[in-house]
């Protein structure tokens, strides 16, 4: 696996950076040489943005992600969150469509799309930072955003 391998080079620094870039990506337990056509949607889209880390960044890097934490573990969507922190952190523009609320509510600034999905959809609900669509009546995001918001809020008042 990826992870095995890191631990493998150790002592070889430029493929242990290369491999550590898909670790953080939560890519650690995909084998080496396995079949790019084996991967998902979201692991494909990992292994891009893998890529990407890899790279010199300039700051001036437009990100779009189509549903990337699909078929991803809890643990691995946070791994995915940190990296896309300190890709925006380095100056980045990042826009995700996604369903996952523990992205949304992390999330600068949201456009909430409905009022259903297909055919049914496609019109401005929302928009606004995950507090102002979770106080969205007309948004199914905020109506689900908005309990998870509170929780959020009640555990950092509890560490004050």
């Amino acid at each position: 696996t990826i992870e095995q391998a890191h631990e493998f080079f150790e002592a070889v620094p430029i493929v242990k950076r290369k491999l550590k870039t898909l670790l953080d990506v939560g890519l650690g337990y995909v084998k080496l040489g396995q079949s790019a056509t084996t991967l998902s949607g979201g692991e494909a889209q990992r292994v891009k943005l893998s890529l990407e880390l890899s790279k010199r960044d300039t700051g001036r890097t437009l990100y779009i992600l189509d549903e990337p934490t699909t078929g991803l573990h809890f643990h691995d969507i946070q791994l995915l969150l940190t990296v896309l922190q300190t890709l925006k952190k380095q100056g980045n523009t990042i826009v995700i469509i996604e369903h996952n609320l523990d992205v949304i509510k992390t999330a600068d600034w949201i456009i909430d799309l409905g009022p259903m999905g297909g055919a049914g959809g496609g019109q401005i609900i929302a928009t606004g930072t995950p507090e102002e669509v979770a106080q969205n009546s007309a948004s199914f995001t905020g109506h689900y955003l908005a309990p998870l918001l509170k929780r959020k809020l009640a555990a950092s008042t509890k560490k004050k």
